[in-house]
């Protein structure tokens, strides 16, 4: 299964993806949403998307609303610092797959790409 990490921060991209890439899960990252939209518009095939809500050229939310319109849809994982009310309200109205507040714990994390990837197995199935 691939996972695409979105975030501007190197070093937390980094460490996802080493994490990711421990638990045995390809990792692919980017520095940002445009850089995010030309791997998906791009015949990658990424079941799950990691990614940062606040990034200088765009947010998370953005980006979540551009993958809500692909043919192909992966599961999306939003993290970020702070989550005001609005922007869950929003995340949940876009479909995102799970919500992760910073700091969070990477068993935490591993647990949504496990749940999310069990429930697109699923809806294969079906």
């Amino acid at each position: 299964m691939r996972i695409l990490v979105v975030d501007d921060d190197k070093e937390s991209r980094d460490l996802l993806c080493e994490v990711l890439s421990a638990s045995e899960y390809a990792v692919d990252a980017v520095e940002n949403a445009p850089a995010a939209r030309r791997r998906l518009g791009g015949g990658d095939d990424y079941r799950i998307v990691i990614v940062d809500l606040r990034m200088p050229d765009g947010t998370g939310l953005e980006l979540l609303r551009d993958i809500g319109q692909q043919i192909s849809k992966p599961s999306v994982i939003l993290i970020s610092s702070y989550l005001s009310g609005l922007e869950r309200k929003r995340a949940r109205e876009l479909g995102v797959g799970a919500l992760l507040e910073k700091p969070f714990r990477f068993g935490d994390l591993l647990q949504a790409v496990a749940d999310l990837a069990a429930a697109k197995s699923v809806e294969m199935v079906l």
